[in-house]
C-alpha cells in the first residue's frame, strides 16, 4: 500500500476534528451536533412499535412451550433447536436494543459541518465516518418536522443532489438553519456558475412571464 506525501498534505493525522479536515483558505460557516435528548429518543422510538409486535408474538409462543410443558418432552436437540431458531428470529429485537445501546457512541461522534465549500458530515459508531456534500452537487433542502420533532423544537433536514441523500438528524431551531443552508448553496452556486465579473447590472430575464410556448 502507497503512502501519501505528508509534507504536501500537511503532516500526519487522524481526521475526526472538522478543523483537521479543513482545506487551506477553507472556514466554518455553522456546526452543530443534533439534539441529545431528541436523538436518543429518535433511537428508542424508530423501530419501537415492530420490536415489541416481534417480542410479545415470540414471548408468548416460549411462554406456551414453558407453562404447558412442552419443553420438558422434548429431546435435547430439538430444544438447541428452538432456542437458535428464536435467537434468529428476534434479530429485528436486538437491531433496535444494539440502536439504544450504541446510540451514547453514536452522538458523540456526530456533527454537522457548513463550510464555504461544503457540508461535512461526521458520524460512526465503531469508526468514524466522514461524508462531504459540496454546494454545487444539491438539487433540494427540505426540512420534515413530526410530532415528536415539534415537541422537542427539533427537525430533519433533509439534502437532496448526486449520490446518497443525506440527513441532518434532530437539529435544533431548525427552520433559521434551513433558511440559512438554502441561501449558502443558492450564493455558492451562483457564484460557481455565474461568476460576478460576468453578471450584469440589471437582468431583464427575472421580469419574463412563462406562457408555456
Amino acid at each position: 500500500m502507497g503512502k501519501f506525501n505528508e509534507k504536501y498534505f500537511g503532516g500526519e493525522h487522524e481526521a475526526y476534528d472538522a478543523e483537521q479536515l479543513l482545506t487551506e483558505g477553507e472556514s466554518i460557516l455553522w456546526r452543530a451536533k443534533p439534539k441529545r435528548s431528541a436523538f436518543i429518543l429518535g433511537k428508542v422510538f424508530r423501530m419501537l412499535p415492530v420490536a415489541l409486535l416481534w417480542l410479545l408474538f415470540d414471548g408468548g409462543f416460549i411462554a406456551a412451550l414453558i407453562t404447558t410443558g412442552a419443553f420438558g418432552q422434548m429431546s435435547p436437540f430439538f430444544i438447541a433447536f428452538i432456542v437458535v431458531f428464536f435467537a434468529i428470529h428476534l434479530i429485528p429485537v436486538w437491531i433496535w436494543l444494539s440502536g439504544i445501546i450504541s446510540a451514547g457512541v453514536a452522538y458523540k461522534n456526530m456533527e454537522y459541518v457548513f463550510t464555504d465549500k461544503r457540508i461535512i458530515l461526521k458520524s460512526g459508531v465503531i469508526g468514524v465516518d466522514i461524508n462531504n456534500v459540496y454546494y454545487t452537487d444539491i438539487t433540494d433542502v427540505s426540512l420534515r418536522v413530526g410530532l415528536s420533532d415539534k415537541l422537542l423544537h427539533v427537525g430533519d433536514i433533509y439534502i437532496s443532489g448526486k449520490g446518497k441523500a443525506q440527513v441532518l438528524w434532530d437539529i435544533e431551531n431548525p427552520y433559521p438553519v434551513v433558511n440559512k443552508l438554502q441561501k449558502i448553496v443558492n450564493d455558492i452556486k451562483t457564484d460557481t456558475f455565474f461568476p460576478n465579473d460576468l453578471r450584469p447590472e440589471t437582468n431583464a430575464g427575472f421580469r419574463t412571464k412563462y406562457t408555456g410556448k
